[in-house]
C-alpha cells in the first residue's frame, strides 16, 4: 500500500528530519531505508509504502498519523502500568521475586525491576551483553552484591552500579526479607 493520497509526505518527512538536525545519511542509518530512497521520498520523487514512511517515523520518534497531516513534533510519552498489571517473575518458591516494571518494548535497552529477597535467597545472574550495566538500591533489609571477585554488603539506602556482563549474584544471607529496586541499561547498540 502507497502513501500516495499524502501528497505533501517527503516535506514533513523533511521537516521533521531537519528540525531534528539529522542528515539523509544518519536518518537512512537510523531507519534502515537507503539515503537515495530517502532523498527521492523528500524530493516526492516516488510515492513511499506505507511500511517505509512507518520505518522512517519509527526512526524519527514521531507519529505516522501526525505526521501525514503535516505534524513532525516528537511523539510525548506518557504510559501508565498500574500494579496489578505488572509482570511478576519466580525464581523459585523462596524467591527472589522479581517484578518486571518497565513496560516490554522497553526490554533489551532499560529494564526496570522490584526485587523481593525472602530471607537466605539469592539471584545468580548469567553475563549479560558486553557493557550492559546495573543499577540497584536496597529499599530494605540487607544484600550482599558479588561481581568478578568483587563483593559489597549493602543496607536501607545504599546505592550500587556495576558492569553485569560477567556472572553476578544478589545475596540476601540474613533470617529478614529485603527488597530492591534495580535497572539495567543495555549498551545502545543492542536496542535496535
Amino acid at each position: 500500500m502507497n502513501a500516495k493520497h499524502h501528497p505533501e509526505i517527503g516535506l514533513h518527512l523533511r521537516q521533521a528530519r531537519e528540525e531534528q538536525g539529522l542528515t539523509l545519511e544518519v536518518l537512512a542509518e537510523k531507519s534502515g531505508v537507503t539515503r537515495a530512497m530517502l532523498e527521492q521520498i523528500e524530493n516526492e520523487a516516488v510515492n513511499p509504502t506505507l511500511a517505509t514512511v512507518w520505518k522512517i517515523t519509527r526512526a524519527l520518534g514521531v507519529e505516522l498519523d501526525a505526521l501525514l497531516k503535516g505534524g513532525t513534533q516528537p511523539v510525548r510519552r506518557f504510559a501508565i502500568t498500574h500494579s496489578e498489571d505488572v509482570p511478576q517473575l519466580e525464581t523459585s518458591d523462596d524467591g527472589p521475586h522479581i517484578k518486571v516494571l518497565s513496560p516490554l518494548d522497553m526490554a533489551g535497552a532499560l529494564e526496570i525491576y522490584m526485587l523481593q529477597f525472602d530471607p537466605n535467597s539469592v539471584l545468580d545472574s548469567e553475563p549479560h551483553a558486553p557493557g550492559t550495566e546495573e543499577y540497584l538500591t536496597v529499599l530494605s533489609g540487607n544484600i550482599t552484591v558479588a561481581v568478578g571477585g568483587r563483593e559489597a554488603h549493602l543496607h536501607p539506602g545504599d546505592f550500587i552500579i556495576y558492569n553485569c556482563d560477567i556472572h553476578h549474584t544478589i545475596t540476601n544471607a540474613s533470617d529478614e526479607p529485603a527488597q530492591v529496586h534495580m535497572v539495567v541499561r543495555f549498551p545502545e547498540r543492542s536496542w535496535s
